[in-house]
This record gives C-alpha cells, sequence and structure tokens, in this order.
C-alpha cells in the first residue's frame, strides 16, 4: 500500500514514465529478494513474504 500511494501521487507530480520506472524498482528488488531466499531454502509462501518485507524495510529505512 505504501508503494501503491507513492507511485500515485508519483505520477501525478512527475508523469506516467516516472510512476513505471518506479514499479519497476519495486519488481526488480521483490523479484531479487524472492529469489535469494528460494536460493535459502524457504518455501514459497516464506519467500514471497519475506520479500515483500524486505522492499518494505528498505524503502522506509531512512524515515
Amino acid at each position: 500500500m505504501v508503494w501503491a500511494v507513492v507511485a500515485c501521487v508519483v505520477y501525478f507530480v512527475y508523469g506516467p514514465v516516472v510512476a513505471v520506472i518506479l514499479g519497476g524498482l519495486f519488481a526488480v528488488s521483490f523479484i531479487v529478494g524472492f529469489g535469494l531466499r528460494r536460493r535459502a531454502g524457504h518455501s514459497v509462501r516464506c519467500s514471497i513474504y519475506g520479500a515483500v518485507g524486505g522492499v518494505l524495510d528498505k524503502s522506509v529505512a531512512g524515515f
């Protein structure tokens, strides 16, 4: 939800191209986190939850 709000604000302020780039960064971060967790032997469900949590953790680290 945090990323969705940020993407909406970026879309209206800067335009759709920047929002697509932001979404791409989220997707790449999620895929990398998911792959690392699967390689470590976690289940698919655990990998999905961990990847989402990891992306959100790193994206709000500055607050």
